[in-house]
């Protein structure tokens, strides 16, 4: 009778929290997503900096805070839901601007608490442990994360570039980790490994990564079945048997589909020109599908990208991406693909500008140049004058 009646409690608790959650999680997606950015919208109109950034700092330790003592939710949940609302509202990025300096310290503060826990005695007394745990998060998480990604049909850079990525652990296992302690889960000793492992993972991260082309490099060169792999895994890095000649021949090759680019695809497609998207979120080029539009995923850095784009056909380049290393290097394929391509690229920095405008011939256009003669334009037919 007392194991079914401690089983039914369980399964009562149970019941109650996960109501609790979903309760939570509705309110945060229906009213949250209303009310904060309306009430962001208000303080905004004040006029007042301060105001903004201390409103901006209540409602999301005020969501936090409702989230853990009123609906039994963890306070990272509720920080992650409050972050949600507020990227709602039209001022987003302006609260993320600044809020920023307060993150920053307060990251400082928290990875200084984490360094205080470590015990580095824990390298000395028990340096097998270290290194399997190490292993475990550098090799073992990594290799099975790739796998999947390559079980996906994703592309072997982008495998290689998640098994970087999660060749390391981050804030969140300290988090874990302080919890198994006040729950008695895990021993104090448990903890230093961790914080060891986690240490050691993030300081030769940036390592990792750099790594990361080179050994793409070496696979491709060393493993035909890697290179079968590469052309074949990804549907979307190539376009498809059907499309249309119209886009594969004369066409804009349109690389990136930011703000700047959809408004340019709107444009081309009102006037009926055909063209080409390379955009290296997965996500978008399947929409874009969707909706009909010739697209391909991947870095137009990358010549298969620009191949793919038929680019050596094309007629325009139209670069919409502001890194100025990779425009520098698209441009270069571009070239070497299609002697005759027109360059034409987005810019967001005069010097920038400037060099690329010397070393490649392309076509700059600066944000803050045009923005400024469309608003003279405007000024000046205004007062019936023409620019």
């Amino acid at each position: 009778g007392t194991g079914s009646s401690d089983a039914s409690r369980l399964w009562i608790d149970l019941g109650i929290t996960l109501a609790k959650v979903s309760v939570f999680i509705a309110l945060m997606l229906v009213a949250g997503r209303r009310f904060v950015p309306r009430l962001l919208w208000r303080v905004a109109r004040t006029g007042s900096r301060e105001l903004f950034t201390l409103s901006v700092v209540a409602a999301a330790v005020s969501i936090a805070y409702a989230a853990s003592a009123l609906f039994d939710v963890s306070f990272a949940l509720g920080a992650f839901f409050a972050g949600m609302v507020m990227r709602e509202s039209d001022f987003s990025h302006r609260a993320a601007e600044e809020s920023l300096p307060l993150r920053e310290a307060f990251s400082v503060l928290f990875f200084v608490s984490v360094g205080m826990l470590f015990d580095p005695a824990i390298l000395i007394e028990h340096p097998l442990q270290v290194l399997a745990v190490l292993l475990l998060i550098v090799v073992v998480t990594p290799l099975t994360a790739a796998t999947v990604v390559l079980v996906f049909r994703y592309p072997l850079n982008t495998a290689l570039l998640v098994l970087a990525g999660l060749a390391q652990i981050g804030e969140f296992s300290f988090i874990l980790a302080g919890l198994g302690i006040s729950l008695n889960l895990m021993p104090v000793e448990g903890q230093n490994l961790i914080l060891a492992g986690a240490i050691i993972s993030i300081t030769f991260n940036q390592l990792i990564f750099s790594l990361v082309k080179p050994a793409l490099n070496w696979i491709r060169s060393r493993s035909r079945l890697a290179r079968k792999l590469e052309r074949s895994v990804d549907p979307l890095a190539e376009l498809p048997m059907s499309t249309d000649e119209k886009f594969l021949s004369g066409q804009v090759v349109l690389v990136g589909y930011g703000h700047v680019g959809q408004r340019i695809a709107s444009s081309l497609t009102d006037k009926g020109i055909p063209f080409v998207i390379a955009e290296q979120n997965r996500e978008v080029v399947e929409k874009l599908r969707r909706r009909g539009f010739a697209a391909v995923s991947g870095n137009a850095a990358d010549p298969a990208v620009l191949i793919q784009a038929h680019i050596a056909r094309a007629s325009l380049v139209v670069i919409t991406t502001p890194d100025a290393f990779d425009v520098r290097q698209m441009i270069d394929t571009a070239r070497l693909l299609n002697p005759a391509i027109e360059a034409i690229v987005r810019s967001d920095n005069e010097e920038e500008a400037t060099l690329l405008a010397q070393d490649t011939s392309a076509r700059i256009f600066l944000g803050e140049e045009e923005l400024a003669r469309n608003i003279s334009a405007h000024v000046l037919k205004r007062y019936g004058k023409s620019i």
